[in-house]
């Protein structure tokens, strides 16, 4: 806390970088805007740190100049030869990603705002041009509260027949070392394993949304739906 403070009365915030990993895109945050400027935090995913640091403290010394930043207009004065644009980041999915303004604040309601950058063509991830490649690279915060995974919504994934036809509850997530997901009901064989897409998994138990941050070689287990998660290292 006291780095947050330092850098919060210093420079007008304090920018937190997690590494990307495997599975999961870099991301970094501010934390003091709204303290500080009474203006959304800012949030930006999958570039390296030190440049989502850089991108995020122009678009911060924007906010320092008396400016307002504008949701879905571009500005070609933060990323060299291309455009940003700014959303509006969900409160839902403010859990997610700002843990330790969170912390920080001691409360999770508090403003944000999502930088986007586009591909090498200029388009955004929500155009339909935009590099496939690139696009799981940065969720879109604005959206997705009722699917949080990274992956295709058709991508197909393990379950079983009890939880299909008999509509037991999945106590057990795996995400193998290959990127496979298993979503398991209590007690049940693989060998009764059914291959359905992913999203129909989520729209039939949206709890399933608390672990889809899971790294490759981890698994989580609940008691019930609705219970919280053990994270284990397989």
């Amino acid at each position: 806390m006291k780095n947050f403070t330092e850098d919060i009365e210093r420079f007008g915030w304090s920018v937190v970088m997690i590494k990307e990993t495997d599975y999961l895109p870099a991301f970094a945050y501010t934390i003091g805007i709204w303290e500080k400027y009474s203006k959304p935090e800012i949030i930006a995913f999958g570039l390296d740190t030190q440049t989502l640091q850089i991108l995020i403290n122009d678009a911060g010394d924007i906010i320092k100049s008396g400016k307002e930043i504008t949701l879905a207009k571009a500005y070609n004065n933060i990323l060299e030869d291309l455009d940003v644009q700014f959303i509006e980041v969900n409160e839902n999915n403010i859990s997610d990603y700002f843990g330790y303004a969170i912390e920080y604040y001691g409360s999770k309601h508090f403003p944000a705002i999502q930088l986007i950058w586009p591909d090498h063509h200029n388009k955004f991830p929500w155009d339909k041009e935009f590099e496939v490649d690139l696009l799981y690279r940065q969720p879109l915060l604005d959206r997705n509260t009722d699917f949080k995974f990274f992956e295709d919504k058709n991508l197909g994934v393990f379950t079983t027949k009890q939880f299909i036809e008999g509509n037991l509850p999945i106590v057990r997530v795996t995400h193998d070392e290959e990127g496979d997901w298993q979503f398991l009901t209590k007690d049940a064989e693989l060998t009764e394993a059914k291959i359905v897409h992913l999203l129909y998994i989520i729209n039939k138990d949206k709890t399933l949304n608390e672990v889809f941050q899971l790294q490759y070689g981890q698994s989580a287990e609940r008691e019930f739906v609705g219970g919280s998660w053990k994270i284990m290292n397989d």
